[in-house]
């Protein structure tokens, strides 16, 4: 009997676990068993790996085969793991040597005619190969522009399994990346595009100083979407960390782009009001897959039309508001994604959605069936809310060129290092992210600042939550103004942003 091993990663979410691919050859007539929760996909795989080996002009045994992939109590998905389970049963039949297997990590996808095709999930699988220790991958030719962000570890790609042979038995090489070139900035819509609506560009430049949820009402044609998109060119880069953990994401799902795969810019995703909660949320069958919410982390989610996407649907983003994070449990396992975002909602302010409000045919029951949707405690996560009219005198606007982006973007950038350096040592990189009882005790503010703030949660209001999150706006008003902290009007126009706007 002969037994041989390589080495894989499966994916939990953004956590990779290494596994330890074994191949024991012998003792009983041909057939290839497989042993450790593999999937549907997985179990296919020893067909797969079969043909790519013949078709290589290599032995398959012609004994029984039994691959076992550990830990046998964590459920594999996907068909990532061939090249690994090609390597190991070449090395214990002694097709190969299995010295450059050791601390090598692989991953790939097998053709039937022995091509490796690429995989999902390679940046994530290589940091946690790199985290585990080891010094060395081999993965798909066309996955090695995403392998190459990962420092520290020594990556190869291979276009065919008879590729990979060669290397083994030291009669090739590897496909080495090629040298990383600048990637060219990405280009976000600019702020000078929107004509008037001074309230809403003061609303979007306090959302990006803050990291604050926002709220725009308004009839149709006003700016709303213009304005969303436009968010992302007042945000700052991303940091390197921030970078790998969006890009991360980005690779699971599979929409990296080859030209520039490293994900700088806050990213803006816009679901359609059809979108289904799995999709929205995360899930599908099996381990769950990433949903909007994750593409959006460290980004923007942009809920256009909001009011039409369904109280189910938006009831499911409460908890990842508060959380930053999904937990999907499924039959197979539970697994964990990012999503600390900013969310953008954007609606009509009726069904009929008039351009005067002297116009609206809507019913009070009608109106209220329509705001009904938007639940109070999902409003109660939305920091800033703010309602747009429709132009009156385009020809006045024009005749002043609108405020760029550029000069919005250094306003928040100084106000962002402001809030950094105040909460740096507690790790809150904006002040969205302040807990409420830090803000009511270690950086509470003088009774005579929040005196009206107090009047309103004895009326009724606003809520505790409300509360905290007007303290959270007024920390970003006064870092805009340059002030130490805030004073009693940077309290009430917080409090004014809070308004209903329907």
């Amino acid at each position: 009997m002969a037994l041989a091993k390589a080495w894989s990663v499966a994916l939990l979410g953004v956590d990779g676990r290494m596994i330890e691919i074994e191949a024991d050859i012998g003792g009983g007539s041909p057939k290839v068993t497989m042993v450790g929760l593999p999937d549907t996909g997985l179990k296919e795989a020893k067909d797969r790996v079969r043909s790519a080996v013949r078709n290589s002009r290599e032995k398959w045994p012609d004994e029984r085969v039994i691959l076992g992939l550990s830990p046998a109590n964590l459920p594999k998905v996907g068909s990532g793991y061939d090249l690994g389970i090609a390597a190991a049963v070449l090395a214990a039949t002694g097709s190969v040597p299995a010295t450059k297997l050791l601390h090598t990590v692989l991953l790939g996808e097998l053709a039937l005619d022995g091509r490796v095709r690429a995989v999902r999930g390679v940046l994530p699988g290589l940091l946690a190969a790199r985290n585990a220790g080891y010094r060395r991958a081999v993965v798909p030719a066309e996955s090695l522009f995403e392998a190459a962000l990962v420092d520290g570890l020594e990556v190869g790609g291979v276009a065919r399994l008879s590729d990979f042979v060669a290397w083994l038995k030291g009669e090739g090489e590897l496909v080495r990346p090629e040298p990383s070139a600048a990637q060219e900035p990405v280009q976000v819509p600019d702020l000078a595009d929107v004509v008037g609506q001074p309230e809403a560009r003061w609303a979007l430049e306090v959302a990006a100083a803050g990291g604050h949820h926002l709220l725009m009402t308004g009839p149709p044609g006003v700016g709303k979407t213009m304005l969303a998109k436009r968010l992302p060119g007042l945000l700052p880069p991303l940091t390197a960390e921030e970078s790998l953990q969006v890009t991360a994401v980005h690779s699971i799902d599979g929409s990296l782009s080859r030209s520039a795969p490293m994900v700088t810019v806050p990213p803006f995703v816009a679901p359609h009001h059809s979108i289904s909660v799995p999709a929205l949320i995360g899930g599908g069958s099996g381990l769950a897959v990433p949903g909007a919410i994750s593409r959006a982390h460290r980004g923007i989610l942009f809920l256009d039309e909001v009011c039409e996407f369904g109280p189910e649907r938006l009831e499911s983003l409460r908890t990842v508001l508060e959380e930053g994070e999904v937990r999907i449990a499924r039959v197979k396992g539970a697994v964990r994604y990012p999503a600390r975002f900013q969310l953008v909602l954007a609606t009509n302010p009726c069904p009929c959605a008039p351009t005067k409000d002297a116009d609206c045919t809507c019913s009070a029951a009608a109106r209220r069936r329509y705001w009904g949707r938007l639940s109070g405690p999902l409003l109660d996560r939305v920091d800033l809310r703010v309602r747009l009219r429709p132009l009156s005198a385009l020809s006045a606007h024009l005749s002043e060129l609108p405020e760029p982006s550029s000069a919005v973007r250094e306003r928040v950038l100084e106000a962002r290092e402001r809030a950094g350096k105040r909460w740096a040592e507690h790790g809150w990189p904006s002040n969205a992210e302040v807990p409420g009882p830090a803000l009511r005790r270690e950086f509470a503010l003088p009774a005579q600042v929040t005196a009206l703030l107090d009047r309103a949660l004895e009326r009724g209001a606003i809520t505790a939550r409300g509360a905290d999150r007007c303290l959270r706006i007024a920390w970003t008003l006064a870092d805009l103004k340059g002030a130490d902290r805030p004073e009693a009007d940077e309290v009430a126009a917080a409090l004014n942003f809070r308004e209903r706007s329907s």
